[in-house]
């Protein structure tokens, strides 16, 4: 297992650290203090071939300039909360608005616009990012410190940490937002892929994507995905403003253990992820918004459903909705969200 250094340019006269951490399978995973995000995850297939299973882009300008988190940590609210407004200790707190007339992912400069800290633990072949978004920071109270870990293990496993303590009562839910391909992120849409995700209930949304608080059974609906099924199977029956798939799903299992909440595979390279998380939630998202193709690594062309996120979270709004879990963190306390993606080269 090792780890190389190297500079991936510099944001507003602060220099930008990124990370290569490989294992001795052949698994290569880069990641950068921009936003404390992954931008690259090389695997093999069965046979060998590599390629990078995750979207993304080259530089750090097309980072700075594109709105659509790839690979990020979201904060200090990854998803949504409506109008911005946070009910909390007796008052409302006003957040930014970003996207519409909603709060979206911790506003126009959440802490996927941030330059994290990084340190480097060569031995356990882990990168730490650390942040303090000080009190006010897009409208949120108390000053918090923050904190995301990658690891790569021998045994082919992504292990993402994140973490965070206030000193005042705050909201946090901090989001990790890689767009999967699993054929390889130039390999087209991701209609073909196969997933699994354990969860009997949803939550419905409005045209808004903010959920309307109802909790619904995936029984007999296209978010019924307890039984593996094709992602395109039922795509088109999905009416959502950007297309597809941009809802969260009621994990089953004790929030807090560590718990299976997806399975993808691609039929044609053979590679599986397995995805653990400790979050109540996971929203699935195909990409839809990637209508007029972006130009990402390589100068690959992403059209709509090029990539697709498995954000374990909070719920969406869930400050604003007192039967979705608890999103409140209070000073004293520790904020811990694990996830862990387990590769399988396929056979």
């Amino acid at each position: 297992m090792t780890i190389q250094s190297f500079n991936f340019g510099a944001h507003d006269g602060v220099s930008v650290p990124g990370f290569t951490v490989r294992n001795r399978h052949g698994v290569t995973m880069k990641v950068v203090a921009y936003g404390a995000r992954l931008t690259g995850l090389h695997m093999p297939d069965a046979h060998g071939h590599v390629a990078d299973v995750v979207l993304g882009f080259d530089t750090l300008e097309e980072y700075r300039t594109s709105d659509a988190y790839m690979g990020a940590t979201c904060g200090r609210y990854g998803s949504r909360i409506r109008r911005g407004t946070v009910p909390l200790e007796g008052r409302m707190v006003h957040l930014r608005c970003n996207e519409g007339a909603n709060h979206a992912h911790g506003g126009r400069e959440g802490f996927d616009r941030k330059v994290w800290e990084a340190r480097v633990d060569a031995p356990a072949n882990e990168v730490t990012f650390t942040l303090t978004s000080p009190g006010g920071d897009e409208g949120y109270p108390g000053t918090v410190d923050a904190g995301t870990t990658y690891r790569l293990t021998d045994d082919n496993v992504v292990e993402i940490v994140m973490r965070g303590h206030s000193d005042r009562m705050t909201v946090i839910n901090l989001v990790h937002h890689t767009y999967w391909n699993l054929a390889g992120h130039d390999a087209g849409d991701i209609r073909a892929h196969r997933l699994r995700i354990p969860a009997d209930f949803y939550t419905p949304i409005d045209d808004e994507l903010v959920p309307t608080g109802e909790v619904r059974s995936v029984a007999g609906t296209p978010f019924d995905f307890r039984d593996t099924k094709a992602v395109g199977q039922d795509l088109d029956a999905v009416a959502t403003a950007a297309g597809g798939y941009d809802h969260n799903w009621c994990l089953n299992g004790p929030v807090g253990e560590l718990r299976p909440c997806a399975i993808l595979a691609d039929p044609e390279s053979g590679r599986m992820l397995e995805l653990f998380t400790t979050a109540p939630g996971m929203q699935f998202y195909t990409g839809g918004h990637f209508r007029d193709a972006v130009t990402g690594k390589g100068g690959c062309r992403y059209g709509q459903y090029a990539g697709l996120a498995l954000e374990t979270q909070r719920f969406p709004d869930a400050p604003n909705l007192g039967h979705f879990p608890d999103a409140r963190l209070a000073p004293g306390n520790l904020y811990e969200h694990r996830m862990e993606a387990r590769l399988h080269p396929g056979a």
